[in-house]
């Protein structure tokens, strides 16, 4: 059984034409503080794909490497290159070990890729990882409903400064990236 991801909050946002990924900034080593500004978000792809990562650090850096290399060589397909991460991920042995979740998008995805082999997209464009990603998530859902004029990066921001109020592993220092999307994800995305 693998461990539960506690730090971190990374939320995904795919509205109006956009996709936002964006993460708060604590590092905790058990139940310290260690950081409070860390960037858990970048571009990959030049800047065509979005990753956050939920867990440890190094172990996402490891990731991430992985995750570049899959883009390369299935260039402009995040789910053919999700996929077969998810996959390496679960079947070799020194991977499995590895603690983290990522959050990916590009301008036609947004997906959860995990080292139980899951490459998991949400029906409605919202996705949360990590301590506070439910509340995240739950956040960006209403926010989503009841002020569609925002635009995803704001959906973003605002939901993780929620989760921050309610959750002791997240905090207030965040960090959102956009993109645009393929197409305006107004009732959600197609699921894998």
């Amino acid at each position: 059984m693998r461990p539960k991801v506690r730090s971190s909050t990374i939320v995904g946002v795919r509205h109006a034409g956009k996709v936002a990924l964006g993460g708060d900034g604590q590092v905790a080593v058990g139940r310290s503080i260690m950081k409070t500004d860390a960037r858990k978000v970048r571009t990959l792809a030049d800047g065509k794909v979005l990753v956050a990562f939920a867990g440890s650090a190094g172990d996402a850096a490891a990731l991430l490497e992985r995750l570049e290399r899959k883009l390369e060589d299935a260039p402009g397909r995040l789910r053919k290159a999700a996929v077969a991460l998810a996959k390496e991920w679960r079947t070799d042995e020194a991977l499995r070990r590895l603690d983290a979740l990522l959050a990916v998008a590009d301008a036609s995805a947004l997906l959860l890729v995990s080292a139980s082999g899951d490459v998991i997209e949400p029906d409605d464009g919202v996705l949360g990882i990590g301590a506070g990603g439910a509340y995240a998530a739950a956040a960006a859902r209403a926010l989503v409903r009841h002020a569609r004029h925002l635009p995803a990066a704001t959906i973003a921001e605002e939901a993780l400064h929620i989760a921050a109020e309610s959750c002791i592993d997240t905090n207030d220092h965040v960090t959102v990236l956009t993109i645009d999307c393929a197409e305006p994800a107004a009732g959600g995305t197609a699921g894998l």
